[in-house]
């Protein structure tokens, strides 16, 4: 059996008039993630986690955002094929952990949904993925709203 972990990060500056997309699910609020795709921090760092434990380079190799087609498009297809590629390479999920850096507005409420979400996008249970939130107690361009981020942890196995 081969184990092997990765961790991603992601970062998206705010804007008015955008829709926030975190986890797969949108999230009422005056600004949205500002991105070639729908911005979606979350999961972008799962993707370049699962990417990085696969030793498959990186989220922006594969869907680079010089590409009109990747422009806009659902994230969750984007996690979609990270899957499949790391499923070509023989390894499945055996868990990840997540967080997501955001002052405004709050999202623990929301977590449940994005588990169900990222656990059908990916085809795992929900109980193999974490997912906090947190903010920066108003320090950085966190905490001064200018954007939101995201890191992951992953597991993968090949057994």
């Amino acid at each position: 059996m081969k184990i092997r972990t990765g961790i991603g990060y992601d970062v998206h500056k705010l804007a008015e008039g955008r829709i926030l997309t975190v986890g797969g699910i949108k999230i009422p609020h005056t600004k949205g993630s500002l991105g070639h795709s729908d911005g979606d921090v979350l999961i972008h760092a799962i993707c370049d986690a699962l990417l990085g434990a696969a030793n498959l380079r990186d989220v922006g190799f594969h869907f680079p955002d010089t590409s009109d087609k990747y422009k806009g498009i659902d994230s969750k297809i984007l996690l979609k094929e990270v899957v499949k590629k790391i499923k070509e390479k023989e390894f499945e999920i055996g868990n990840i952990d997540s967080i997501i850096a955001l002052q405004k507005p709050k999202v623990k409420n929301y977590i449940p949904k994005m588990k169900k979400i990222l656990a059908e996008t990916m085809q795992i249970p929900e109980e193999d993925i974490s997912v906090k939130a947190t903010t920066t107690e108003k320090l950085g361009f966190v905490g001064r709203e200018d954007g939101i981020s995201a890191y992951a942890s992953v597991l993968i196995i090949k057994h």
